[in-house]
């Protein structure tokens, strides 16, 4: 449990939120609704050339379960497919057309030695046409080109790196049919806790980091003392966090790759909730110094300090606005906790929320157009998101003790803590509602989720 005053809020909903046990091995994804205007499309099973070893996993598989998970698409089953093309040339058009499938997705393997693989894809336009008209002494004829492709890419790849590039190409299909950035190439953060006896507090908390579809686990923190509040680097590379290891408070940063680290603060008091600037320079944090919380700007290379709000209010949980020139957070200057904005240039404070008595953990999507934040109206704790254009609030998920919202870096899907069937999961919701899923581990429980930048 987080060793905290029992008078701060803003952190003390987090303890009754860490019931948790260590997870061993993969996060599953359970789709519990899909978008109901989901595209239809196939994924066609990858052609292989014989020849050599196969890779060691399913290229085409892969990309369908990204894409599944997405609930933007409605995948046609590989194992009613009557064709099986891998190049566009051999992509009979009315045979899709009739199936009401409007993109196809082929390709094909080929061994190259060296435990490496050629791949070729391409993702095909079934709704489309084109023709092109030949003239001849007597008439005008239209000729067919083909189907139309949104794109035809070739890879080298190391069998190592075949499921990297399968979620490569998911983010290509997802940028071609959706017009936003996918996001199947980046990772999430999140907590763990073991118990070695359930009556007895937990013995063992892990940091770590797992692919965005739960593949590929791997620790980069075990403590004896609580672990929380991950936040990324804007490239990636770097993971901020509170650590209670020496029996105090103190804000750590680890290098993903080497894993080595560094304390930044320890001070008397709370030392909490880092959020690192969009370039990367600075962290937001909580600090108290034994007294009230203020939210303060720490630059990583210096180490100097800057108060950034004041008064006798607790302020606690701060994300940066896109532009890096204000801060939001959470405080109960008016009496509940509410989300206000700082601007860093003159300190000058705004309320953002008025609908509900607590909304918090706020962060602003990409395009600086929405909130998603922790809210409860009376009732339970559940993900909202508030238009910063029209102040319409909305409330995504059903759910009651929700916690912990990370943004996906391409602002279409929200990551969560959340609990399901009496143990704590991760959830995920789109940002508009329409599709949400569970992640639950494969055994035990997991919180604290933070979603990685873009890391490519």
């Amino acid at each position: 449990m987080r060793v905290l005053s029992k008078y701060i809020w803003g952190l003390c909903l987090a303890l009754l939120l860490t019931s948790v046990s260590y997870a061993q091995g993969l996060l599953k994804i359970e789709i519990t609704q899909a978008q109901d205007t989901a595209l239809p499309i196939a994924i066609v099973p990858f052609k292989w050339h014989e020849g050599g070893t196969a890779p060691s996993q399913d290229i085409s598989a892969i990309v369908s379960a990204d894409l599944s998970r997405s609930g933007e698409f409605k995948l046609m089953p590989a194992n009613i497919m009557r064709q099986l093309p891998a190049t566009p040339s051999e992509i009979e058009v009315p045979y899709w057309r009739v199936l009401g499938m409007e993109a196809v997705l082929v390709g094909s393997i080929k061994a190259q030695g060296n435990d490496s693989y050629q791949v070729q894809v391409a993702l095909v336009d079934t709704v489309q046409t084109k023709t092109a008209q030949t003239a001849t002494d007597a008439n005008t004829t239209a000729v067919p080109l083909g189907p139309p492709v949104f794109f035809s890419k070739e890879f080298l790849v190391s069998n190592a790196n075949i499921r990297d590039l399968a979620h490569h190409i998911s983010d290509l299909v997802y940028e071609a049919l959706t017009g936003y950035r996918g996001a199947f190439s980046t990772q999430i953060a999140y907590v763990t806790v073991q118990w070695n006896n359930p009556q007895q507090p937990p013995s063992r908390y892990v940091l770590e980091i797992a692919d965005a579809d739960g593949y590929n686990p791997r620790p980069l923190l075990a403590s004896k003392e609580p672990i929380m509040s991950p936040a990324w680097s804007p490239n990636g590379k770097q993971l901020a966090y509170v650590s209670f290891e020496r029996n105090r408070a103190g804000i750590y940063v680890s290098d993903i790759d080497t894993g080595s680290r560094r304390l930044l603060t320890s001070y008397p008091g709370i030392n909490g909730a880092p959020a690192w600037s969009p370039d990367g320079s600075q962290l937001a944090v909580v600090l108290s110094y034994g007294n009230v919380p203020k939210v303060y700007l720490m630059d990583v290379a210096t180490g100097n300090l800057r108060q950034v709000t004041f008064g006798g209010s607790i302020d606690t949980e701060p994300s940066w606005v896109p532009d890096g020139k204000s801060l939001i957070f959470t405080s109960n200057r008016g009496g509940q906790p509410q989300v206000y904005q700082v601007d860093l240039a003159s300190n000058a404070v705004q309320r953002l929320t008025f609908d509900g008595n607590y909304n918090a953990r706020a962060s602003v999507t990409p395009d600086g157009s929405k909130l998603v934040m922790l809210h409860r109206d009376g009732g339970g704790f559940q993900i909202a998101t508030l238009d910063l254009g029209t102040n319409l609030l909305s409330v995504l998920t059903t759910s009651s003790l929700d916690e912990s919202p990370s943004l996906a870096p391409n602002g279409r899907m929200v990551i969560y803590g959340t609990i399901d069937g009496g143990r704590r999961v991760l959830g995920a919701v789109s940002i508009d509602g329409r599709v949400k899923l569970l992640l639950p581990a494969a055994s035990g429980e997991v919180q604290e989720p933070a979603w990685s930048p873009f890391l490519s």
